[in-house]
């Protein structure tokens, strides 16, 4: 088992889905954990789930201004910050020539700056007491392409190398910074179109969907001590999907 006692995460994007589930994972590990989102509703209803062991924060995680107010309240309430999962992002497809300027910013604000104003605010505080986690959600969409993801592709893309960059910055300060590139997983951001159960995705090696809890672990995982001389990483959790083409069905 993950032990997390005594460490304090903060998850955007916190109200349903991987976010949710990571939030949960985490607090079942031990950790105390600040969960923010603009979906105010689930949110607060989250963490009143959870219990003692959870705040919630409305967040938009564009606005450097609402970070502030995020590490606020973690310092206030638990006493710092150990672990940040920039997990929250938005979502859509659009072929390149429909694509517009206003939606590629858009989506970079969110996905993009939110990731790098949350790597902002939480290092100092982790320099100060001497280490700890950031953990990026990242996509398969930002290791290779795939059409009509131009403006979500090229955020994806842009948090795998800032997470680099950050890594070998943070470092030395015993900061780790890791990305998380997951496939499809059934969480509403995508619409919950799969169909749950083994053997409904002949084309994915393991034959299932992701399910939220799957990142969730992943994310425990790195926001432990247990993966204490991991940074700079790049974590594929996509059910063998990256791992090339699968021959077709036989029968």
């Amino acid at each position: 088992m993950v032990d997390l006692r005594g460490k304090v995460a903060v998850v955007t994007g916190a109200a349903r889905g991987q976010g949710e589930a990571e939030a949960r994972l985490l607090a079942s590990a031990g950790a105390r954990v600040v969960l923010t989102d603009l979906l105010v509703d689930e949110g607060a209803r989250v963490a009143a789930e959870i219990g003692a062991a959870a705040r919630f924060v409305r967040h938009d995680v564009s606005s450097a201004a609402d970070w502030a107010t995020v590490v606020e309240v973690a310092v206030a309430e638990f006493g710092g910050v150990d672990v940040l999962v920039n997990n929250a992002g938005i979502l859509w497809t659009r072929p390149i020539l429909e694509e517009t300027a206003e939606g590629l910013d858009r989506i970079l604000k969110v996905n993009l700056f939110g990731t790098f104003h949350g790597i902002q605010a939480v290092a100092p505080l982790m320099r100060e007491s001497g280490g700890g986690s950031i953990v990026n959600i990242s996509s398969v969409a930002g290791l290779q392409g795939i059409p009509g993801h131009a403006a979500y592709g090229s955020s994806k893309w842009a948090i795998r190398g800032l997470t680099k960059t950050a890594a070998l910055e943070l470092g030395e300060y015993g900061i780790r910074v890791n990305s998380v590139h997951p496939g499809a997983v059934d969480t509403a951001m995508i619409g919950n179109r799969f169909a749950r159960g083994a053997g409904n995705f002949p084309t994915v090696p393991l034959r299932r969907v992701g399910e939220p809890a799957d990142v969730g672990e992943l994310v425990v995982f790195l926001a432990s001590d247990a993966s204490s001389w991991i940074t700079g990483t790049e974590f594929v959790i996509d059910g063998g999907s990256m791992a090339g083409i699968v021959p077709p069905v036989q029968g």
